[in-house]
């Protein structure tokens, strides 16, 4: 059994009841019908009106658009189960980043808005002939789609609205393109084609089989049938192959790419670039810090790591081998296939303690790459001050600090915000990683990262924590990302503490015990005393997962 913490101790994020409360309800009694997204609970799909989820953005406009690129509609094309949504998600978190204003419009929302709480669509509704009841059904649901997505694009600014639906025909494909072009938007289709029947099943397994419908089946099985009564369903789809359109085809999750057309703007050759740094096979991401320096405090001092800092590189390397084997052997008692393990690749920092805490993992064969993008935040003039130091003599900094800790920089130093700017070829590289990976960096670097991953605020970025006694592991997912924490087990209490070094104010005592959570939400260890025996990883119970489990066996 796994011990369960709330999401609130991982990344702050709104609070919302759901209780008894499904996303057609929701959809339905919102104040405007499908004003804000899919789900309503989690950042990546409900923009904050003071655009807080922008931790790189370069720049700012009036009209809070950026590169000038105008308006841009990104229409997914492709059937149940290629990933669709998957990279639909991942678009919208780097666009995010980047600050630019991108939504995305999930079309099965708003079928499910429609037909209400246990209702079903017809069973002709995808078809091409569909009966006029269906017809007229189809109509209903895309004209408040649409509406939304210019209600969006016109009166609130958006510069990105990506469209998620199947939009299986050249010829409807054809007729969106000129609808929107009436709008004064550019239309980029995006097509996920997968043909490789592997492929297509391990998707089917991870998202879609979830629905009672499939309980206690075999996941191969289940899988099979799924697809099946999807090309049921969904009889006719057409390949994008329009000469005249805007498009990008991804094939078997990005191992082939077609362009055509795609020239018009800054953020098309952006997203070009991003989407050939992407991919949508499974794997885990794991964040863990470095052992303790002889020389902890010191930012310019490259020290070696201490006694207690190469015991830790040893026990934190072995819990991470360990995890990986239980958490395999736990996949293969439920049911799932008999596969080996994925291989881990290492990252880490050119900082001496980064390197020779990878060194136990490069010893046992493992692959151990260096980034010196990946080092500290500079502290500038505030290394190795105490908190009473930096009040008398910057006191003016103090203030601007405490106003704005994610964009203040102190005196020579770097903000998170420059850091994230810097992290931006990190961010590309792990999206583009297939391999489980292991990065091991300073706190202020797996803040950003993390920050990345699970779209948290930048409110909450500078408050993030990362006790030494704890592995964090994230799980790509197709609507938001999930997390767990993985203990290390018998370390010495002085080795758990925050990092001293980092600009934060108050200061943190370096001999404080592990830290306690923080009011408002951000990462933080458990307010526990430090233990020996081993516990069991610790699921990040993620609100948004529950509220979108009516999707997962969506036929969009």
């Amino acid at each position: 059994m796994q011990r369960q913490v709330h999401l609130g101790d991982i990344c702050c994020q709104e609070e919302f009841d759901t209780n008894e409360t499904s996303t057609a309800d929701i959809a339905a009694n919102a104040p405007r019908y499908r004003r804000k997204s899919s789900t309503f609970i989690d950042g990546i799909h409900d923009v904050p009106e003071d655009g807080d989820r922008a931790p790189a953005q370069l720049y700012s406009t009036m009209s809070g658009r950026l590169f000038h690129s105008g308006r841009i509609a990104i229409v997914m094309v492709g059937l149940p189960a290629r990933g669709k949504t998957h990279i639909a998600v991942s678009l919208a978190r780097y666009l995010q980043w980047l600050g630019v204003k991108t939504r995305i419009f999930h079309l099965g929302d708003y079928r499910r808005a429609t037909v209400g709480q246990g209702g079903h669509v017809p069973e002709d509704y995808f078809y091409p002939n569909a009966s006029p009841s269906s017809v007229v059904l189809r109509q209903k649901i895309l004209k408040k789609c649409r509406e939304d997505i210019y209600g969006w694009l016109n009166h609130e600014n958006g510069q990105v609205a990506i469209y998620d639906a199947v939009n299986p025909t050249a010829s409807g494909r054809r007729s969106l393109a000129k609808e929107f072009a009436k709008h004064d938007v550019q239309t980029l289709f995006l097509e996920s084609y997968v043909d490789d029947e592997n492929l297509l099943r391990e998707n089917a397994r991870n998202v879609k089989i979830g629905s009672p419908d499939f309980a206690n089946m075999d996941p191969d099985e289940a899988a099979k049938l799924y697809l099946t009564r999807m090309e049921t369903k969904i009889p006719t789809f057409e390949t994008m192959d329009e000469k005249e359109l805007n498009y990008i085809k991804m094939i078997n999750a990005g191992q082939t790419f077609f362009y055509n057309n795609v020239s018009f703007n800054y953020i098309s050759h952006r997203i070009v670039f991003y989407l050939t740094n992407t991919h949508i096979k499974s794997r885990a991401t794991f964040f863990v810090r470095p052992g303790t320096a002889t020389e902890e405090e010191s930012y310019k001092a490259d020290a070696p790591l201490s006694e207690e800092g190469l015991k830790y590189a040893k026990v934190m390397t072995e819990t991470v081998i360990k995890h990986r084997e239980q958490e395999r052997a736990s996949r293969i008692a439920e049911g799932g296939a008999d596969i080996p393990l994925r291989p881990l690749t290492v990252w880490c920092s050119t900082r001496m303690r980064t390197l020779q805490t990878a060194d136990v993992f490069k010893d046992l064969g493992y692959k151990v790459r260096q980034r010196s993008q990946m080092a500290e935040i500079n502290p500038g003039v505030c290394e190795r001050l105490s908190e009473r130091a930096i009040r008398r003599l910057y006191p003016e900094e103090v203030e601007k600090h405490e106003l704005d800790p994610y964009h203040h920089r102190y005196p020579r130093a770097e903000s998170y915000h420059d850091l994230a700017v810097r992290l931006e070829p990190i961010i590309l590289e792990l999206e583009r990683e297939q391999n489980d990976l292991l990065i091991i960096a300073h706190e202020s670097v797996l803040r950003v990262l993390y920050a990345y991953l699970m779209h948290c605020s930048t409110m909450d970025i500078p408050n993030l924590k990362f006790p030494r006694n704890e592995i964090i592991e994230v799980i790509p997912g197709a609507y938001q990302n999930d997390a767990k924490r993985i203990h290390i087990p018998g370390l010495d209490p002085r080795t758990v503490p925050g990092s001293p070094e980092d600009i934060r104010i108050p200061v943190p005592d370096s001999a404080a015990d592990t830290p306690v959570p923080l009011p408002g939400g951000g990462l933080s260890a458990p307010a526990i005393p430090p233990i020996t025996i081993e516990k069991p990883p610790e699921k990040v119970v993620n609100t948004a997962a529950e509220a979108v489990r009516d999707k997962i066996a969506d036929e969009d």
